[in-house]
């Protein structure tokens, strides 16, 4: 959903920034930890596929003490935590999921819109959609891009219908074509531990005879599956944290 608000505000010239933009143009770097020519050239098309190079462990379940997702969520700022993670490779190379990254995006999309990214979609994508939604937000009142939106499955399926419908709904462009295709195209292979899924901007890509079927996948098994040979969307609403 992130990704898809990016690139709405994309489509309309609201976030102008390029992709290739440097994270750090948007922070003080004064006030960033463990900053080095590698975390300096990380950009926002590193944080939208995942290959940061930041240090980050959430190869292990939620509740685990070393989970920086659940050290993230146990601090007041989220972003700070994320930013200041050191460094483990160079940005671009490497797939490393990371619920950080993508809080970084709720802080990025402020700083660059002069606007609040769920105020923002509520705008362009939430009431176009007639999609009722809530989104959490952390300690320090930022949307928690990482998780916490809650949607019902008829209203997660819809994020399905418009990119079958290259980003239109009800006749109206609310995303554009090139922001759809950019993002379900393959980035980055995600490696033997997720499958060997590929992934692009925030959607998990599953390799069908040389085609893609797209995924958004949530957390506790809540998913969107959308196949678009057979103009066919899936969801599931289910919950498996014991």
């Amino acid at each position: 959903m992130t990704s898809v608000i990016l690139g709405i505000a994309i489509t309309r010239d609201d976030f102008k920034a390029a992709l290739d933009t440097p994270v750090l143009k948007f922070f003080d770097e004064g006030k960033v930890k463990n900053v080095d020519a590698r975390k300096r050239r990380m950009t926002l098309r590193n944080v939208l596929t995942m290959t940061t190079g930041l240090q980050w462990n959430e190869d292990v379940p939620y509740d685990d003490p070393r989970s920086d997702s659940s050290l993230m969520e146990a601090t007041d700022d989220w972003v700070q935590y994320a930013i200041d993670k050191p460094m483990a490779t160079e940005p671009g190379k490497v797939f490393n999921y990371s619920s950080g990254a993508t809080e970084l995006l709720a802080y990025i999309f402020q700083k660059e819109t002069g606007q609040d990214i769920d105020a923002y979609g509520e705008k362009y994508l939430f009431t176009p959609l007639g999609i009722k939604h809530h989104w959490k937000r952390t300690y320090m009142g930022v949307v928690d891009t990482e998780g916490g939106l809650y949607l019902n499955g008829e209203d997660l399926a819809k994020i399905g219908y418009l990119y079958l419908h290259d980003g239109a709904w009800d006749g109206k462009q609310i995303v554009s074509k090139a922001w759809v295709k950019e993002s379900l195209t393959p980035y980055i292979d995600a490696g033997e531990a997720n499958e060997n899924l590929k992934y692009g901007f925030k959607w998990w890509l599953y390799p069908v005879n040389g085609k893609f079927v797209w995924m958004a996948l949530g957390f506790g098994g809540q998913r969107l599956v959308v196949f678009p040979e057979e103009n066919l969307i899936v969801v599931f609403t289910g919950w498996e944290i014991l």
